[in-house]
């Protein structure tokens, strides 16, 4: 759910109608809330469906106007935080150090973090996918330290999001195997093999099928395919 696609509050309850009268998902399924709407899609959506945040601030409390803690989303009974979005980089300069942090502080809470990283069009041309993805990664796996069974990666292809154009299946699997090796040589072969590594780069329901058949791509971290309840089920419904 994106504010900048125009979301108000009544086309967000009128996507929870829908997913409430949709088919029951038989996989995990998180709704990216923004802040204003937690609280009311968190008491209205069927259990079914799991609430996660879109964003959280490392620290507790302080002069941080406008910034919202893990101790905030906890207090709301929010279980689960997407950091480090390609937009949260790109446009609002967030570096690897301040988004290992946010992960640090998130998990200390006992939150689920969705860890995102991705490349740019120019690097996937010139064949430095996984020389961007490295330094991603080290922030993310440092910081989770030794709690890796409440973290999620999502791999974002930043020309792929909300451009129209989706990594290949092929080249999303090859990706995502990548990084599975990394973290296989880096952290351990077990936490390679348990950890969840998500696909967000314009997944929809005319291509979930194919993407999802890749190995190692274990869900999907869904833009604007998830506005409208028919595509996101069957987005969702592939696992």
């Amino acid at each position: 759910m994106n504010a900048g696609n125009g979301t108000t509050k009544a086309t967000v309850m009128e996507l929870v109608e829908g997913l409430n009268a949709a088919p029951k998902p038989k996989c995990e399924v998180f709704l990216g809330v923004p802040y204003v709407y937690l609280e009311s899609v968190k008491a209205a959506v069927d259990p079914a469906f799991k609430i996660a945040a879109q964003n959280m601030y490392k620290e507790t409390k302080g002069a941080f106007t406008g910034e919202i803690s893990g101790e905030m989303l906890a207090d709301l009974g929010v279980s689960t935080v997407i950091i480090g979005h390609s937009e949260r980089r790109d446009i609002f300069g967030e570096t690897d150090a301040l988004l290992g942090e946010k992960i640090a502080k998130a998990l200390s809470l006992g939150l689920q973090v969705i860890a995102c990283c991705g490349e740019h069009k120019e690097e996937r041309e010139a064949g430095t996918t996984m020389d961007v993805l490295v330094p991603q990664l080290e922030a993310i796996c440092t910081n989770a330290a030794t709690d890796f069974s409440n973290l999620v990666i999502a791999y974002e292809p930043v020309w792929a999001i909300g451009t129209g154009l989706t990594a290949t299946p092929e080249q999303a699997q090859e990706t995502h195997a990548q990084i599975r090796t990394w973290i296989a040589d880096k952290v351990s072969a077990s936490v390679a093999d348990a950890v969840r590594i998500q696909y967000g780069g314009s997944a929809n329901d005319k291509n979930a099928a194919a993407l999802a058949a890749g190995p190692d791509i274990d869900g999907f971290l869904v833009g604007g395919a998830s506005l409208k309840a028919g595509p996101f089920s069957a987005v969702y419904g592939v696992f």
